[in-house]
């Protein structure tokens, strides 16, 4: 099987998935994002494994912000993360590892709040108070569709690397491609002509704006952190596509960055 055969096939059973538990919100979210984050979780913890990072701690962490966002909100979520660093300094102290504290503890927390802390705020978008389910949907779709978008206007005429010390594949070109993109859906999906609009046209640039920015980051950080561990992809659970990781990596700086700014114009 085809590397693009496997991504077609994987896109094709995994997108209905999360856009139905997106749909419905509440549990059935939380059950897809608790199951992801703990994939996601294992994977970085490979990609550590030299840092020797107290996997319990980090878990626990994730689990506890995830439990946090569905039941009491930001504050809840915050408290749930905080968990980890005790925890962690608790478990190194009596772990026979030999690795520095400071390089186990601080992969530890990392792990915790960027994957469990990043998919926290699905959850927090999909609570808003007005508009949830479509603001959930156009940040989604809009990653989604600028992801592509740039990978396939880097494909075509991509020339110009990006990082070419990180992710020598990225090119601007495609960095444009996707930026176009992402910001055309985010407008398409949130600002409505006719009746009272969920933002403004200039709100609706912005946030998609904010987004091209955020996704492309999120995929540049795992790149790094692919780069330095010298592996192509984080895992190979889902074919073409990587790992569950290589996946989630724009929405972990996507989502935090839709659901703050979409607080700035406003909405909670």
């Amino acid at each position: 099987m085809t590397n693009a055969i496997s991504r077609l096939l994987v896109a094709a059973a995994g997108i209905p998935v999360v856009l139905g538990a997106v749909y419905l919100g509440g549990w059935w979210l939380f059950a897809l994002v608790l199951a992801a984050s703990l994939i996601a979780l294992h994977e970085f913890w490979l990609l550590a494994k030299p840092l020797a990072p107290l996997a319990l701690a980090g878990y626990v962490g994730a689990v506890l912000s995830l439990f946090g966002a569905e039941r009491g909100g930001i504050e809840w979520m915050v408290a749930g993360l905080l968990v980890t660093l005790p925890l962690a300094f608790l478990l190194k102290g009596i772990s026979s590892t030999q690795q520095a504290p400071t390089a186990s503890i601080s992969a530890t927390v990392m792990g915790a709040v960027w994957v469990g802390g990043g998919l926290s705020f699905v959850i927090l978008l999909r609570a808003l108070d007005v508009h949830a389910r479509l603001a959930s949907f156009a940040v989604v779709l809009a990653v989604w569709g600028g992801d592509t978008l740039a990978y396939v206007g880097g494909r075509l005429l991509g020339r110009h690397r990006m990082a070419p010390h990180t992710s020598p594949g990225k090119t601007w070109e495609g960095f444009f491609f996707g930026t176009a993109a992402t910001i055309f859906i985010t407008f398409v999906a949130l600002y409505k002509p006719k009746g009272e609009p969920f933002l403004s046209i200039a709100q609706s640039l912005a946030l998609g704006g904010v987004l091209a920015v955020a996704a492309p980051a999120g995929d540049l950080f795992e790149s790094m952190l692919k780069r330095d561990a010298g592996v192509k992809d984080a895992g190979a659970l889902l074919g073409g596509h990587g790992g569950m990781l290589d996946r989630l990596d724009a929405l972990l700086f996507a989502v935090p960055a839709a659901y703050f700014t979409i607080a700035a114009f406003g909405f909670r």
